[in-house]
């Protein structure tokens, strides 16, 4: 009889859970070992939280020498520079030089950072100057003192990788989910397609829809798990790349898509955008769905999705 087999398990930082449908539970438990092992390579490769790393190694020569990498890297980071020339670069890998040193989310911020040290950040922030050479194997980052980082796709790519690695070993069906980015094929135990609720951005717990999914990859990104109230203004976790600055103006985007690495990729863009642009973008990308909660709660969804 098959069974749905789950292992919540902490990765890359964040909340993963593992779900395989199979009648065996020893061998549930192999596939499962396997995509935790891969999903624990990815992060190797792209952590910033490492010196060895390779996102490091090519973050220390900034401006200085091209960077020899593995082509899933080199890969990697070319599918990055193509979301940034989609989404008109508010989806940037180069990020990097405005981090967490201006904006801590842990509650303890009572002010704006200073805008003139962020200008001179920005400078730094530019997918323009990140330079493949494909002949040679290299990235190199133009500007002294920009870094690169996966934060934004990383999660994506590692559920996609570790679905691909269970589907190679046949698993019919089953669920990635990295902390609510989370790629799904097949169906459930009895059958039933899997359904994915939409968190309620006042209310994680409770979803305010519900849609039937199988083959369909959901990112959610929402200021309703981090932020920052200042002078009464709720500032999200997501950085605008042109500006430095916090969202603000829109409580949840949810993406669907066949791909996990696209739909966490979009998900942040879709979310810093005005409204009626990210929605036109969205409506010209075939197989790419979204609904996005504005802070007034008003519902907009792109044009092929029908909300229950």
């Amino acid at each position: 009889m098959l069974r749905e087999f789950k292992r919540p398990q902490k990765l890359m930082g964040n909340a993963f859970e593992i779900t395989v449908v199979s009648e065996d539970e020893n061998l549930a438990n192999q596939h499962i070992d396997v995509a935790i092992d891969e999903i624990r390579r990815i992060e190797k490769l792209l952590t910033t939280f490492n010196e060895e790393s390779q996102t490091n190694l090519i973050n220390r020569n900034a401006g200085i020498k091209p960077v020899k990498v593995d082509w899933e890297i080199f890969d990697l980071i070319e599918r990055s520079l193509r979301i940034s020339r989609i989404t008109d670069g508010y989806f940037d890998i180069s990020y990097g030089g405005i981090d967490e040193s201006f904006w801590n989310f842990d509650r303890e911020m009572k002010g704006l950072p200073n805008p003139e040290l962020i200008k001179d950040h920005l400078k730094l922030v530019n997918f323009q100057n990140i330079i493949l050479d494909r002949e040679n194997q290299t990235v190199f980052l133009k500007e002294k003192g920009m870094r690169i980082g996966f934060g934004g796709i990383g999660k994506g790519y590692a559920a996609e990788m570790a679905k691909q690695m269970l589907q190679n070993r046949g698993v019919t069906s089953g669920i990635v989910n990295a902390s609510g980015d989370l790629t799904t094929w097949g169906s459930q135990a009895d059958g039933k397609p899997w359904t994915v609720g939409i968190a309620d951005p006042d209310n994680a717990k409770q979803p305010f829809s519900y849609m039937n999914i199988t083959d369909m990859a959901v990112a959610t990104s929402g200021n309703y798990e981090k932020f920052v109230v200042i002078n009464g203004k709720k500032y999200s976790h997501t950085i605008n790349p042109k500006t430095g600055m916090p969202v603000s103006g829109v409580k949840s985007v949810t993406i669907f898509c066949p791909n996990a690495e696209i739909a966490d990729a979009m998900a942040t863009p879709v979310s810093i955008m005005e409204i009626d642009v990210a929605l036109h973008m969205i409506n010209q990308i075939n197989h790419l769905e979204c609904v996005i909660i504005d802070d007034q709660d008003k519902i907009y969804s792109s044009q092929n999705i029908n909300l229950k």
